[in-house]
């Protein structure tokens, strides 16, 4: 399994240049069943991202662009009246795909947005009564502008938990940024792109990562973390079991990805960052300015 991964690292790392560990974790979050939120200014390969993966992984790929009067409807679907048949006819949405990117998703109304809720929770959508199941896999990479710019509304943070990780893409550094500059155009390279895996497959891959061996030690030191995380008076609030749950997923992914079959401490630390980001808020904006949560998370707690 760690060959079929690392040849779609592989692929999607000649589009998207000079980010591998993103890609890496962008993938780890898949493969632990997971929904990913990419936090960046524009331009910097958040949609690529998404288009990129859907293309490795042969996955049916969707885009919503949020918007201010985007509605639930718009993304969930309608029945509309056929005369000739004298009944109402359901018509999917876009969310009726595998791999759903929300783009710019802080820049819809909170009622729109939480239309997604149902469906990255449970993986089916309830319309007019009626319970729909979405298709299998199914991941939702949502893409959102920093909060200060114009136009934006905040995920409310029942949203942002369902959200098993938030990355950053960052600019590239000199040697990738030239290669890009000088490079075929993007939407060129995805169009060539073939899968790696088969939906087969890559459900295989999400049913492994549930096997990779958990010791009770480890877990001692997950629960370390988010005992501090709720004691600590730096944090508004602190971690949550469900962000217990990702992290410990997270980290069997990624043990998967290197070729393990336990999870090892530096696992948990290589994903915390990815995990807690956007669910440890500090008290002292001061203190964010200064370290990030992952970061004084990691200091404070020693490994058992």
């Amino acid at each position: 399994m760690k060959a079929l991964l690392d040849n779609v690292v592989a692929q999607a790392d000649q589009v998207i240049l000079g980010k591998e560990r993103t890609l890496r974790l962008a993938l780890a979050c898949l493969i632990a069943r997971g929904h990913l939120l990419i936090e960046d200014l524009p331009g910097l390969g958040k949609t690529l991202l998404a288009h990129v993966l859907a293309a490795t992984l042969g996955l049916k790929f969707n885009r919503i662009q949020f918007t201010s009067d985007l509605l639930p409807a718009d993304i969930l679907g309608v029945s509309v009246y056929e005369r000739a048949n004298g009944a109402f006819k359901f018509h999917p949405g876009p969310i009726f795909a595998q791999v759903i990117l929300a783009d710019e998703v802080n820049r819809a109304t909170p009622k729109t947005q939480s239309a997604l809720l149902e469906a990255m929770e449970e993986h089916q959508v309830t319309l007019e009564g009626e319970t729909r199941v979405l298709p299998e896999p199914f991941f939702v990479i949502a893409t959102q502008n920093p909060t200060r710019l114009i136009g934006t509304f905040p995920l409310p943070e029942s949203q942002l938990d369902r959200f098993m990780m938030r990355i950053e893409m960052g600019y590239p550094d000199a040697h990738a940024e030239r290669a890009l500059l000088k490079g075929r155009d993007r939407r060129e390279l995805i169009a060539a792109l073939t899968p790696s895996l088969t939906s087969a497959q890559l459900l295989e891959i999400q049913q492994a990562v549930q096997g990779v061996h958990v010791s009770d030690a480890l877990l001692d030191y997950v629960q370390a973390l988010l005992e501090f995380s709720r004691a600590a008076p730096d944090y508004q609030n602190g971690l949550s079991p469900r962000a217990g749950l990702a992290l410990v997923h997270c980290a069997q992914a990624w043990a998967l990805m290197e070729g393990r079959s336990a999870v090892l401490p530096e696992d948990v630390q290589t994903v915390l960052p990815g995990v807690v980001g956007h669910r440890l808020q500090w008290v002292s904006e001061q203190a964010g300015r200064a370290a990030s949560s992952a970061a004084h998370l990691l200091r404070a707690v020693a490994i058992p």
